[in-house]
């Protein structure tokens, strides 16, 4: 059932729009009157939401904030990987069971497996996840679309598994998928696309990537294209964080669950990291 943060987060798309369709910033009372809300009730939305004000807020959803964290915040997965960027990244938080599927396994499309779903809320609109006894398998997100399309287009995968609505069961596995730690993760696909997977997994939070440096840290610099529509295939949306590859230049590109819920992820990432205290320097 959705929540305060799915509540929110239908708060945060009507926001969006409003911001897209005006050709200057709007003010917190502009803003809150566009979308029948009192100023002072916004600004808690806004605050418990993200952290920071709506003003700020605009500042990471502006068309160009992309490209500045590009700038700012691009990790070069080689780089990343040798300064040990990615030790606090969600590879090292997540236990992962990769199954690579071979033609055969495709063939039978899930044949034999029991997949346990439930809906649960989240920041970025109600979020399904999907779960085999080994852990998750799918999550998708609502927030750009019908339920019942989500939960087509990710038990499409698996189309001769069986499906069970279990949400208590599926509950604690999707709140540790947002905590971004201690998700167990059972990932099909091929193993190109377990090498791209892998490769978003070491994206250290708050920053972003490219298709293209995707593609060279797996050891295929030319085929960024490829790259792309692995990243695309991605079943495990925010934990396995596509949100965070952009095209070369800057711009968001795609996002298999609405640009939309991509450009919240990144700004929510973004303000919750510039949010958090500063640490002390050794």
């Amino acid at each position: 059932m959705p929540g305060p943060d799915a509540y929110h987060y239908q708060v945060i798309l009507r926001a969006l729009d409003e911001i897209d369709a005006a050709s200057a910033p709007l003010s917190l009372d502009d803003l809150a009157a566009r979308l029948g809300m009192s100023p002072a009730h916004f600004q808690r939305v806004f605050s418990r939401w993200v952290g920071v004000s709506p003003k700020r807020y605009q500042q990471y959803l502006a068309l160009d904030h992309a490209r500045r964290l590009l700038r700012a915040r691009h990790s070069a997965l080689e780089t990343s990987a040798a300064a040990g960027l990615s030790g606090t990244g969600r590879l090292h938080d997540l236990f992962v069971t990769w199954e690579a599927m071979a033609p055969g396994a495709y063939a039978r499309a899930g044949d034999g497996l029991e997949i346990r779903w439930g809906w649960t809320a989240s920041p970025f609109g109600p979020m399904l996840a999907m779960a085999t006894q080994h852990g998750l398998c799918g999550i998708g997100f609502a927030g750009a679309q019908a339920p019942d399309a989500t939960f087509a287009d990710l038990a499409a995968r698996w189309p001769a598994a069986r499906f069970r609505e279990d949400t208590a069961a599926i509950a604690p596995l999707a709140e540790a998928a947002l905590a971004g730690s201690g998700a167990r993760l059972h990932v099909f696909g091929g193993p190109f696309q377990h090498k791209v997977w892998e490769a978003l997994l070491r994206v250290p939070d708050g920053r972003v990537t490219t298709y293209g440096d995707i593609a060279a840290a797996i050891g295929q610099p030319g085929a960024a294209r490829a790259a792309g529509t692995a990243v695309g295939r991605n079943p495990l949306g925010w934990v396995i964080p596509c949100h965070r590859a952009l095209r070369r230049d800057g711009a968001l590109g795609g996002y298999h669950w609405g640009v939309p819920v991509k450009r919240a992820m990144l700004a929510w990432e973004a303000a919750r990291r510039d949010a958090e205290p500063a640490q002390p320097r050794p």
